[in-house]
């Protein structure tokens, strides 16, 4: 059994996985809460770790004397081509998501949208080769911005039941504005990628996914724990190639 652990920036994730099955699914406030789970734990044979948070250390240190584990980096070995100029500042999350869709659709044109604290866009083409994507606000994250950022305006929590275009007050003004605009940035991406490059399988994944799936215009595949999937997969190649 494969222990798998996203760290994100609002969520900590993990995940067995017997074989390229998803076996268990836990989310966790806090690394420690995992070492507590000794139960959870007892199970793994082999354990990754991906995270785009700093201070990993102490918790790499005490989860490997428990379980054989590797922290996935710029320098692991995965079945892609990374082509990031930049690829050391690279998130985990980004690259993980890609080889996840590689294992789902090889040799073919992938975008992911990963719709969670932020919105990443990630491309690997017909010659499994990731070029990189985009980067910006996630829905959370602009509606604490608006108010972070203005004087008067309050900060408004999501509500996905709203379907209004026009706003007829500050606060469904600004639901308007941020979820309307979210889905209209991520479609206007979509047509982008497919305009340039041809058969482009579109595949979402993140917090805000269930929500977005059901307003996107363009055709994509959802798939809930896309990173978590690519992590595994990505323990799994280097488990067979070690």
């Amino acid at each position: 059994m494969n222990l798998v652990i996203d760290i994100g920036n609002t969520r900590i994730k993990a995940a067995l996985f017997e074989g390229n099955k998803l076996h268990e699914f836990k989310f966790y406030p806090l690394v420690a809460d995992i070492l507590a789970d000794s139960d959870f734990l007892k199970q793994a044979k082999h354990a990754i770790i991906g995270s785009v948070v700093a201070e990993l250390q102490s918790f790499y240190e005490a989860l490997n004397a428990l379980v054989p584990t590797m922290v996935f980096t710029s320098q692991t070995k995965i079945p892609l081509l990374n082509l990031y100029q930049s690829a050391s500042t690279l998130g985990s999350d980004r690259l993980a998501a890609s080889v996840g869709a590689y294992y789902l659709h090889p040799n073919t044109n992938v975008l992911v949208i990963d719709a969670g604290t932020c919105i990443k866009y990630n491309f690997t083409n017909v010659r499994n080769e990731y070029l990189g994507g985009g980067i910006s606000p996630g829905i959370q994250m602009k509606f604490k911005a608006l108010q972070h950022f203005t004087s008067k305006l309050p900060l408004v929590e999501a509500d996905f039941s709203y379907d209004q275009l026009i706003g007829t007050n500050t606060q469904s003004s600004l639901l308007s504005g941020v979820l309307n605009g979210s889905v209209a940035e991520i479609d206007g991406i979509i047509t982008a990628y497919t305009s340039q490059f041809t058969d482009t399988i579109c595949i979402l994944t993140g917090g805000d996914s269930q929500y977005l799936a059901k307003r996107l215009k363009n055709s994509i595949f959802a798939h809930q724990n896309l990173v978590l999937k690519g992590l595994n997969d990505i323990l799994n190649y280097t488990l067979e190639n070690t």
